[in-house]
């Protein structure tokens, strides 16, 4: 069995499963936001009312927190009122939180071993620790906060087996933004991305964290990678105590493997309107310049500390350029503060950048940065489908911090190896 087909097995209490298999699994985890919770409590009530552990449901507000609006405060009010009657643990409030899939794994709550759900498709972040991890939808959610159970089909697996070492200025986005140019958008449809090599240990977890983020984007039902000292140490500092380790059988059954030298991997932009539009930076340099109007950097895809590290490190000393605005959205509280102490503030700030609150902001064109008609973007975030940070005719480039971070000094999508200082871990 793979990974993700021995995880699954253990939480079905079954000997053996095999992909295409249904079963039922019991939940270690579920999650639900701002928007997709408010939605599900009607459900909830309809089943009794109960969330069957109060140690494993978690709302997190970060979709339209701050408040944008009337129903967006009418949204968050709601999840608040129902974690409390219901004495969740972790109760989650704005400016003692962050973006979902930052939060719960910088508070340990998601860890090796584990089965989540979450309404929300990125929830597969969390692979990157060795969990089995997939996002479904409003009545699937509500249905496992209340019975802790889900029912799934196995999946088939694609192993993408890793050799070699990122070349400078080449991060985690690049390499999910190339595996989803080469395979396409459904190219993993209901299947899990299985990473294992050599190259695993070249890669920080942040980079994990990206590249399993954007699993869905490729179709996958999730992505994973095994754990291994880097992951136990990121564990072990989020106040995780015990975890459960799965590695695939030697005789385990993949759909196809795919092998990927992570030093051949250049910096990589999605143009619209698919995260599988991708362009080296190589061929965006050989064509007329794109010229833009906003960059945003953050997300749950790239809003961790060593994501704003690298765009710092590309902006220091540099303005943005006339006429382009650029949101900085760090992914976490605590990432903010880290942002603040180590000086990472100032250099966005006398570059010309606005420095935001934790939100998922312009990402799903909410708020904090939406697109007006025409407009172009230089986004770190996730998708780039029609009309998804504004007007449907604007456009969205997506790209890596340091793609980015180069973008806003250049005014045009721009490669980081031709602006800027050097990479910064």
């Amino acid at each position: 069995m793979t990974m993700t087909q021995k995880i699954l097995c253990d939480h079905a209490g079954l000997d053996h499963v095999t992909a295409g298999q249904l079963i039922e699994a019991k939940l270690d985890l579920v999650m639900a936001n701002d928007i997709t919770g408010p939605m599900a409590l009607p459900i909830i009530e309809k089943m009794g009312g109960h969330v069957f552990d109060k140690d494993k449901v978690v709302f997190v507000p970060d979709h339209f927190t701050p408040n944008k609006d009337i129903k967006s405060a009418e949204n968050a009010r709601d999840i608040l009122k129902y974690a409390i009657k219901e004495n969740l643990t972790h109760v989650m409030v704005q400016g003692k939180c962050g973006v979902e899939h930052a939060i719960l794994p910088e508070r340990g709550l998601v860890y090796g071993g584990q089965c989540v759900i979450g309404a929300d498709s990125h929830t597969c972040t969390y692979g990157a620790l060795g969990a089995f991890s997939t996002g479904v939808g409003t009545t699937d959610i509500a249905a496992g906060m209340v019975s802790g159970t889900a029912w799934f089909k196995v999946p088939e697996a694609i192993k993408f087996n890793l050799t070699g070492k990122l070349p400078q200025f080449v991060s985690g986005k690049d390499v999910i933004l190339h595996i989803i140019g080469m395979i396409g958008v459904d190219g993993a449809l209901y299947k899990s991305m299985e990473f294992v090599g050599e190259g695993v240990k070249e890669l920080s977890m942040d980079d994990r964290f990206t590249i399993c983020n954007m699993a869905i984007e490729a179709g996958a039902k999730n992505g994973i990678f095994p754990v291994d000292d880097l992951a136990r140490e990121y564990m072990k500092n989020a106040g995780v105590e015990d975890w459960k380790e799965y590695t695939a059988d030697e005789d385990a059954v993949y759909e196809r493997v795919i092998d990927i030298d992570l030093s051949s991997i250049r910096p990589t932009v999605a143009f619209p309107h698919l995260p599988g539009n991708a362009h080296t930076i190589d061929e965006v340099d050989q064509e007329e310049k794109i010229m833009i109007d906003q960059v945003v950097i953050g997300s749950c895809t790239n809003g961790r500390m060593s994501d704003l590290r690298k765009a710092a490190a590309v902006l220091k000393g540099h303005t943005v350029a006339d006429n382009v605005r650029v949101m900085v959205v760090p992914a976490t509280q605590k990432i903010f503060m880290e942002c603040v102490h180590e000086g990472l503030v100032d250099i966005f700030v006398e570059a010309g950048c606005a420095f935001n609150t934790p939100s998922c902001g312009p990402c799903m064109g909410g708020h904090m940065g939406v697109l007006a008609k025409g407009e172009k973007c230089v986004s770190t975030t996730n998708r780039n489908f029609v009309g998804r940070m504004g007007d449907t005719e604007s456009l969205i480039y997506l790209a890596s911090p340091e793609v980015a971070a180069a973008s806003a000094i250049a005014g045009y999508i721009a490669n980081p190896e031709k602006v800027g200082g050097m990479s910064h871990e």
